[in-house]
């Protein structure tokens, strides 16, 4: 996939589900169907957001990280069949081992 997002927006895919609990119970595909996980990890990253001033604050996000977002953030979008969600980087909760 090739895109380039602009300014403080990133691109992110979601991880898929884990589909065992802790003690190695597997969950069926039906039983989570309306929740969608709420991590990911970051596809693509802009250049950063443009101050008042003009100055450009760099972005904290990068290619590769693992991200917590809200449930409802972002906008959905498909690219060659894969579905990605573009947000702001101020609508990341936070970085999952970083």
């Amino acid at each position: 996939m090739n895109i380039r997002p602009l300014f403080d927006r990133i691109v992110v895919k979601r991880l898929e589900e884990e589909r065992k609990t802790a003690s190695g119970i597997v969950i069926p595909d039906n039983a989570n169907a309306a929740e969608k996980p709420d991590q990911g990890e970051v596809i693509a990253v802009g250049t950063g957001k443009v101050n008042d001033d003009g100055s450009v604050r760099k972005m904290e996000i990068k290619k590769g990280d693992k991200v917590l977002f809200g449930k409802y953030t972002g906008q959905s979008f498909k690219i060659d069949g894969q579905e990605f969600i573009a947000m702001r980087e101020e609508d990341i909760i936070g970085v999952i081992g970083g």
